[in-house]
């Protein structure tokens, strides 16, 4: 790296010396000293931000999950600078996105990551609204100032358990995803005995109307009288899947809980319709994962009434 170093001034003679040369020699070094700052602040640049999928930046910012941003976009919804969003397209910081007309805060400023922990009980929907009126999962959900809460899953509304709700939207679609093969744990009460040739088939495979479909584990967990208990494991997500396996080999699930997902296990403490957040050092581990790591807390940006930009901390 290049330094210029500026030299003392030199004497001047007797007869040489005033107000304008002094005033010039300051300038030059004045001069100088704004030339060697350039040359030591070259380095100390930022770069700019390289520019992401629309869909990844919009779900990372908690406004939903990346496969629902996706569908927006289809559908029109989303423009950027001016231009109607299409999928595929790419933005960087600086870029002004809106939803519906609505502009949206810097696509590079997420609020603070948070992963919530809620324990459904039967008879909610995990749904935003439900045309007949029925409670839902998000009705017992804590508001946030920045972004929205999306769903990790789903469960049945005749099932209960635990569901993962959290405001990173890549996070959710990395954990939903069939590639990630994350585990899903339930205890199941079945009526009646079943053989054990009947759970031989449930890890060796059934065949369900949308394809092949298997436990990873079986484990008998008890029971007595007509009911019986087994924990099942297996790493994907399809509708009503555990209850169709069972029903395959002629059994009936009387009650299906979610136990675990992923590396999360519900708390025994937690009773139904309560939330609690995941510990930090649990939050890491479940973002390292799906090969994530968790985004720093960054300023966000948020337009008041009277359409002033203002700046927030999110917390």
């Amino acid at each position: 790296m290049l330094y210029i170093v500026p030299l003392p001034p030199t004497p001047l003679p007797r007869g040489e010396r005033g107000n304008n040369s002094e005033a010039a020699h300051r300038k030059l070094l004045s001069l100088v000293d704004g030339m060697t700052s350039k040359v030591e602040r070259r380095d100390a640049r930022p770069q700019p931000a390289a520019d992401e999928k629309l869909q990844k930046v919009l779900a990372r910012a908690g406004v939903g999950s990346r496969r629902e941003m996706e569908r927006w976009i289809e559908e029109g919804r989303i423009t950027v600078d001016g231009r109607a969003a299409k999928l595929g397209d790419r933005v960087q910081s600086g870029q002004r996105l809106r939803i519906d007309g609505r502009l949206l805060p810097s696509p590079t400023l997420a609020p603070k990551p948070r992963v919530l922990l809620y324990h459904k009980p039967e008879g909610e929907m995990t749904t935003r609204s439900d045309p007949q009126g029925r409670p839902t999962v998000f009705d017992n959900l804590p508001s946030i100032r920045h972004g929205r809460w999306v769903a990790i899953g789903r469960l049945d509304v005749n099932s209960s358990g635990l569901l993962l709700f959290t405001t990173d939207g890549e996070l959710a679609h990395r954990l939903m995803h069939p590639s990630a093969e994350v585990e899903r744990e339930y205890a199941v009460r079945v009526l009646g005995a079943v053989a054990m040739e009947s759970i031989q088939r449930l890890t060796s495979g059934v065949t369900l109307d949308d394809g092949p479909a298997r436990f990873d584990s079986v484990i008998d967990a008890g029971g007595s009288g007509a009911n019986h208990w087994y924990h099942v494991v297996l790493r994907e997500g399809r509708n009503r899947e555990v209850r169709r396996m069972w029903e395959a080999i002629g059994a009936k699930v009387s009650r299906l809980i979610r136990v675990r997902y992923g590396i999360v296990t519900l708390p025994r403490l937690l009773r139904p319709g309560r939330n609690a957040d995941l510990e930090p050092d649990k939050l890491s581990e479940l973002y390292q994962s799906v090969g994530l790591t968790v985004p720093k807390t960054k300023r966000a940006v948020s337009v008041n009434k009277r359409g002033r930009n203002r700046s927030t901390r999110s917390r």
